[in-house]
C-alpha cells in the first residue's frame, strides 16, 4: 500500500505533467490536501511530506485537529458548506474560505474576522453545473455577490471555486472548468483583481489545470479511500 508521501509525490508529478500539457510554463498550482475525516497523525505525515495547505469541511473536526497540530505552520482552508452559526469560528480559525455563496455569509465572516488577523482570503463558490442539490451561487447572481464582497475590509476576494457534477463525462467537465475560467476573466475585465481558481479533485485535476486551475483540492489520491 502506498504511503502518504508516495501519493503526494505522484500527485505533484500529475500536476506538473498537466501544466506542461496545458502549456503553462509559469505560475504554480497550489495543492490543498483535503483532510476531512482524517486523523491528525495523517495530516502530520502529509505536512512532513511537503504539504502545508489543508482543506476541511467539518468545523468541529477541523478545530480539534488545529488544536492537535498547533506546532505546524499550516495554512487552513475551509471548503465545506457554511452555516450562519458557524461563521464566527471559521472567521477566527481559518486562512482561506472557498465556499462563500451568499451575501449573508460574507458579511458575517467580515464582521467576525478579528482585527489582529490579516484579511480572510475568500473564494466564491459557483454552482457551475446548476445542480439543485449543490451549494453555490448562480452565475447570473455572481457579479453582484463579488461586488459586495470586494468592498468588505476584513475579507480579501481572491477568486472562484467550483465542484462540477461528478456524473459528467470528460468533455462536460472541461466545459464547466472552461466556464469558470471565462467567468474569472470576465470579472477581471470589470475591475476585479482575482487570481485564484479553486477547482479540480483527485479524478479530474488534469482537466481543471488545462482550464486554468490555480488550486486543486485533493483528498482520496493522497490519503486513500475514506472509511
Amino acid at each position: 500500500m502506498s504511503t502518504i508521501a508516495e501519493n503526494i509525490a505522484q500527485i505533484n508529478t500529475r500536476i506538473e505533467d498537466a501544466k506542461k500539457n496545458a502549456g503553462r510554463t509559469s505560475g504554480i498550482v497550489q495543492l490543498v490536501a483535503v483532510s476531512k475525516t482524517r486523523k491528525a497523525n495523517e495530516v502530520r505525515k502529509a505536512y512532513q511530506a511537503g504539504i502545508h495547505h489543508f482543506g476541511e469541511n467539518y468545523l468541529q473536526e477541523a478545530l480539534e485537529k488545529q488544536g492537535q497540530l498547533g506546532d505546524l505552520a499550516i495554512t487552513w482552508h475551509f471548503i465545506g458548506p457554511i452555516q450562519s452559526n458557524k461563521t464566527a469560528a471559521i472567521a477566527n480559525n481559518f486562512d482561506w474560505v472557498h465556499s462563500v455563496d451568499r451575501l449573508k455569509v460574507a458579511q458575517r465572516l467580515n464582521d467576525q474576522r478579528p482585527d489582529h488577523l490579516p484579511p480572510l482570503n475568500i473564494c466564491l463558490q459557483v454552482n457551475v453545473s446548476q445542480e439543485e442539490t449543490k451549494s453555490g451561487v448562480d452565475l447570473t447572481d455572481l457579479e453582484a455577490l463579488a461586488a459586495a464582497t470586494a468592498t468588505m475590509s476584513r475579507l480579501k476576494l481572491r477568486g472562484l471555486m467550483a465542484i462540477p457534477s461528478p456524473r459528467q463525462n470528460k468533455a462536460q467537465l472541461r466545459n464547466d472548468f472552461k466556464t469558470m475560467r471565462n467567468t474569472l476573466a470576465s470579472l477581471n475585465t470589470q475591475g476585479f483583481t482575482l487570481d485564484t481558481l479553486s477547482m479540480g479533485m483527485s479524478n479530474d485535476l488534469e482537466c481543471a489545470i488545462m482550464e486554468g486551475a490555480t488550486m486543486v483540492r485533493i483528498g482520496t489520491a493522497i490519503f486513500g479511500e475514506r472509511h
